[in-house]
């Protein structure tokens, strides 16, 4: 038997307990099995998607089945109803549904659309474009950023226990962290104490609205939320640090996942010429759009301004956000690249100095106060230099102006 669209359902209470909320939901078939033909029964139908129940004791045997789902393209979705343990691979949680799975068809189309992307792009890769999805780091969590909300006592213990995995960003009100929504991508939201019921009920509402945020993993740690929200990766986790952690990070991965497949589809389009890991141009493309366009300056008049990001002793991973962040900011005219060096460059079309200035200074503040997880450190703000291009100016010459006024004021 071979059903590409059928839902596994694994569980030693048979008929498992959401069979009949999966069969509800008309979603897929169901085909039931127990811990002990799991992997047989995984074999038999190649599922479209796996959701199961496991206790400690049937912990050895889902690890085993995560290895083998997790071994198989496009993505197959594993849901793990109420964990016992830290879920391993790529296994995402649901919990708290208290035997209603109301969440569950939610959570379910949604990893199910993303198994359609992840398809998508394995049917567009060639020989030509492979490098775009290939070339990134293996673990999702190495490019995900989340956002932590919130000013009470666990404000501390979740920025450590979550900056150890991702980068972290801080809003200490509900009102900076939409500003935050607003301003860059991210990858998940953490909502510690601080804030009232009310508050927190307020700004779910908001996300509920937004198509944007729907499918955006959202963790509330604090009790005292009466309702559920049309958010399908949404969790309510009291408890310690770690405990929200264990349930946030697999959600996070997902959305990652899901993050880097739709660059590396943006890479295939532009055919190569945008880096799938920081949706800027690739420096060969740069290289090539920055001859045009000084050409085009020279020839028709007009204006065109550089700007070069600098920062000092931070990781790739941060450089590849920072370049993620311009990429989202930066008007439709302009261009970029992230540089070897670590720095980034972005020209600013039909732009004077003067007003370059200001949008690199808008760029940069965004920069700033997004760039940070639990050890923060401010010398790691980026610096920018500006330089609009002279008349006599070739590509070449450029460049080096702006490299040459970036070293002498580092000097200074």
């Amino acid at each position: 038997m071979s059903d590409q669209a059928t839902i596994v359902a694994i569980s030693n209470q048979q008929p498992a307990p959401f069979a009949t909320a999966l069969a509800e939901s008309n979603i897929f078939p169901v085909v039931d099995a127990t811990w002990a033909d799991a992997l047989d029964a995984v074999a038999r139908v190649q599922p479209a998607a796996v959701v199961a129940s496991a206790t400690a004791e049937d912990m050895p045997a889902f690890e085993k089945l995560t290895a083998r789902l997790g071994a198989r393209q496009p993505y197959i979705p594993l849901i793990a109803i109420d964990p016992v343990t830290a879920l391993p691979g790529h296994a995402i949680p649901l919990t708290g549904d208290r035997g209603q799975f109301e969440r569950l068809s939610a959570r379910l189309r949604n990893a199910l659309r993303i198994r359609t992307l992840h398809a998508t792009v394995l049917r567009r890769l060639t020989a030509d474009n492979l490098h775009s999805f290939t070339t990134n780091a293996p673990d999702p969590l190495d490019d995900a950023t989340v956002m932590l909300v919130g000013r009470s006592g666990s404000h501390a213990a979740l920025s450590v226990a979550l900056g150890a995995h991702v980068s972290l960003v801080g809003a200490l009100s509900i009102e900076a962290a939409a500003k935050h929504l607003n301003a860059r991508d991210l990858d998940g939201i953490v909502i510690g104490d601080g804030f009232t019921p009310r508050v927190i009920d307020a700004f779910l509402t908001v996300l509920t609205e937004d198509p944007r945020f729907r499918s955006l993993p959202v963790i509330v740690t604090a009790p005292g939320l009466a309702q559920s929200y049309d958010l399908a990766n949404f969790e309510m986790v009291t408890g310690e640090a770690d405990d929200v952690t264990r349930i946030a990070l697999p959600l996070v991965r997902q959305r990652a996942f899901e993050a880097r497949l739709n660059r590396t589809l943006r890479s295939i389009d532009s055919e190569g010429l945008i880096d799938a890991a920081t949706g800027l141009l690739t420096l060969q493309a740069f290289e090539r759009d920055l001859a045009t366009a000084v050409y085009h300056t020279q020839t028709r008049g007009g204006g065109l301004s550089a700007a070069r990001f600098t920062f000092k002793d931070i990781s790739l991973r941060a450089q590849r956000d920072a370049a993620r962040i311009i990429s989202r900011l930066m008007r439709k005219i302009d261009f970029g690249t992230l540089c070897e060096d670590g720095s980034i460059i972005v020209m600013f079309a039909e732009t004077d100095p003067r007003n370059a200035h200001m949008i690199a200074r808008r760029l940069s503040a965004v920069m700033k106060h997004t760039m940070h997880g639990p050890k923060r450190d401010a010398r790691n703000d980026p610096r920018v230099k500006v330089t609009g291009m002279n008349p006599d100016d070739t590509a070449k010459s450029l460049m080096e102006r702006l490299q040459e006024q970036t070293s002498q004021r580092a000097a200074s």
